[in-house]
């Protein structure tokens, strides 16, 4: 039962990065950590199932040219420091201590998704954009990789969200380099798990069957890029995340049982809200003139 729960997390969470080109991570961890999973083994179980599909995104987004070097190695080299160091630490952390940090992070990143997707985007930078500047990239990167290893996932709505909105570099460069940058912070997390937990330490069947789950969704969910609203799935996704870790804060922050529930549906509902507020968005933008497709010029009379 809980390999089938497993693989349901790693499809819902492929579903949600396809359509998204974000969230593999921090949806899995929350779907995982709330089944009870050792906080350690949730993150060691993501970040090696990733391993296959980081690698493969950066290839892609390499014979693309997406990519630009110079933002990679300024993020990927602090990137797998701050990730290296977060997996030994969550790796000694007992799961009573390492369970409400882990929570607390993924809440974090959850509003930060909720925020992503209900404000406008800066204006894109133009292609010939510099890269951003190494002392913005480099503690960026330290905080993304630290960030992506303690909490299961997050180095994409912390990277990526910084460097769109900054418009310091074109955004599919952004994203492609983000994106090739990230195998280098898995296997560095990767290796800070096994020095901490041990090889025997891994669970190979959650993580088979998370790699499973993220497989079979693959097609599927590269169907739904585009076709979703993204504003819509981005804020569905936060308050998912929201509503699994508010819990365990709460409890942790040593709330009495009836306050933190009450805390915690008053989270949901504010979530919620936000949610509903952004669908009626999108549909009044839908219905408005200026997203009506524009009527066909009239041919000219030399041609006709």
């Amino acid at each position: 039962m809980e390999l089938l729960l497993t693989g349901l997390a790693g499809l819902l969470a492929q579903t949600v990065d396809g359509a998204l080109g974000m969230g593999f991570g921090i949806t899995s961890a929350s779907l995982l950590l709330a089944t009870g999973m050792a906080p350690a083994l949730v993150s060691a179980s993501v970040k090696v199932a990733q391993l296959g599909t980081t690698l493969a995104s950066g290839a892609s987004h390499w014979r693309a040219g997406n990519v630009d070097p110079r933002i990679v190695l300024r993020l990927a080299v602090p990137g797998g420091i701050g990730a290296l160091t977060g997996a030994v630490l969550l790796s000694y952390l007992s799961t009573a201590a390492a369970a409400p940090v882990m929570s607390l992070l993924l809440l974090v990143l959850g509003v930060l998704v909720i925020i992503r997707f209900v404000r406008r985007r800066a204006a894109a930078a133009s292609e010939a954009a510099a890269a951003p500047r190494s002392r913005l990239l480099v503690p960026l990167g330290m905080v993304g990789g630290l960030v992506d290893a303690t909490g299961g996932g997050g180095w994409g709505p912390v990277v990526t969200s910084t460097l769109l909105t900054t418009g310091a570099a074109a955004p599919r460069r952004v994203i492609g380099s983000v994106c090739t940058a990230e195998f280098v912070v898995t296997a560095s997390a990767s290796i800070g798990f096994v020095l901490g937990l041990g090889v025997g330490g891994f669970p190979l069947g959650m993580i088979l069957a998370l790699m499973a789950g993220g497989v079979i969704a693959a097609p599927f969910a590269a169907r739904l890029a585009g076709r979703l609203p993204a504003p819509v799935l981005g804020v569905c996704v936060g308050t998912l995340i929201i509503s699994l870790n508010a819990g365990t804060v709460l409890a942790a922050a040593g709330l009495p049982g009836g306050a933190a529930a009450l805390a915690h549906a008053g989270i949901v509902i504010a979530c919620l809200g936000v949610l509903a507020r952004t669908v009626l968005r999108h549909r009044r933008a839908a219905r408005s003139p200026e997203s009506a497709p524009a009527a066909p010029a009239p041919v000219p009379a030399e041609i006709a």
